[in-house]
């Protein structure tokens, strides 16, 4: 292979440290022929894809290869005759990160996936691709996964070395969660919803980075694979900001049109793509759920970080701890809105709120708790918040 491609990839692989892993690491099929892995950017992937390469032993090492779509090598090269040369000297296992960034990478992975049934090959993405037409050629081959930001749980272990194990909601509403080693987790709980989210905040200068990773999210992602205009972008932007002052924003298409200058049938499009880019969340009603996009009851943007991100202090208590309950339970279970109160999680009811929320709201409802952000520990019907960060 080009000595350009191979020094790349041993400069990645020095610089990445095995000593922790998100939680999809062990989750993924590793040995699939094809294998995609969605996500918004900044929250692991590329790290996850190397420590894979890393702690695979020397023979498959010398079979694998990492390259990035963005990589100037690729200004004047093609996957298709990179993968193709990399077969004929041997090669195994081609890993290609962000290919989001590499035009017509649809197309190509399909002739790659056709013309090597013996290559393995696993990419990463933007979480928007999953959404868009160029994914339908490779949705008998391909095997996608999606993955998102920090939960409470690898936040402690990344941040601070703590590690407590996965927890279901089962134990979760039993009030048998502790973080072993941790008597008071209220102050780490606040630095995790201020800066926890994404594992880029190790490097510092945080607050820049996320506000660059939005733009770049709703001002080039979201426009170049949905086919828009830069300036349809920078009117996603503000519509993004719009939502952040409101939030959670209950969705009246027609008045947000008019805010932004776009037609009124846009809305429920625009609002899917900021969803998929891991830039907000939509709680949907009992119609559909979120999986069966029912009708959408509020919006939230995606996670905590973001909130204190875009309104600094002046963020809304309230909706940072709604925000948090439904980032931290939307993965492993399905949330929809509830009738007589916040969410709503197959037969329990949630109400989300601080220490001094009571059980009037609830009181005739079966299988109801009350989630608190400035309690400890879980008494009866009343649970901490915190404790929903330990599901993944």
């Amino acid at each position: 292979m080009d000595l350009t491609l191979t020094e790349f990839m041993k400069e990645q692989l020095n610089l990445v440290s095995t000593d922790f892993k998100r939680y999809m690491y062990d989750k993924l099929p590793w040995e699939a022929r094809l294998v995609g892995l969605m996500g918004p950017r900044g929250v692991g992937k590329s790290t996850m894809v190397l420590q894979h390469i890393k702690e695979q032993a020397e023979d498959i090492q010398d079979k694998s290869l990492y390259v990035s779509a963005d990589h100037s090598y690729f200004s004047t090269h093609t996957l298709i005759d990179t993968a193709a040369q990399f077969v004929r000297e041997g090669g195994e296992w081609l890993y290609i990160d962000e290919v989001h960034k590499y035009e017509g990478w649809s197309t190509e992975l399909k002739q790659i996936y056709d013309s090597h049934p013996k290559l393995h090959v696993f990419f990463t993405g933007s979480s928007v691709l999953d959404i868009l037409e160029g994914e339908a050629d490779l949705s008998r081959r391909v095997l996608l996964n999606d993955m998102q930001g920090l939960s409470f749980r690898e936040f402690l272990e990344l941040f601070h070395g703590i590690k407590t194990p996965v927890r279901s909601l089962k134990e979760v509403l039993e009030g048998k969660v502790q973080i072993e080693g941790v008597e008071h987790p209220l102050p780490l709980f606040e630095q995790y919803l201020r800066e926890g989210y994404y594992p880029f905040s190790l490097e510092g200068y945080f607050q820049q980075r996320l506000q660059q990773v939005i733009r770049l999210t709703m001002e080039v992602d979201i426009p170049q694979y949905a086919n828009m205009t830069p300036a349809t972008g920078r009117k996603l932007r503000r519509m993004l900001g719009i939502i952040a002052s409101n939030v959670p924003y209950k969705p009246e298409a027609s008045s947000l049109a008019n805010e932004i200058k776009v037609s009124r049938n846009d809305i429920p499009n625009y609002l899917l793509y900021m969803e998929k880019a891991g830039m907000i969340g939509q709680l949907r009603d009992c119609t559909g759920g979120m999986r069966g996009l029912g009708k959408t009851e509020k919006v939230y943007l995606d996670n905590t970080n973001m909130i204190y991100t875009m309104t600094g202090e002046n963020a809304n208590i309230g909706n940072v701890r709604e925000t948090f309950f439904f980032n931290q339970t939307r993965l492993n279970q399905e949330v929809i809105s509830s009738k007589v109160s916040d969410f709503q999680i197959g037969e329990y009811t949630f109400e989300v709120g601080g220490k001094k929320k009571g059980l009037k709201q609830v009181k005739d409802v079966e299988n109801a708790y009350i989630v608190r952000d400035d309690t400890e520990y879980a008494s009866g019907q009343f649970l901490p918040l915190w404790s929903f960060g330990l599901l993944y």
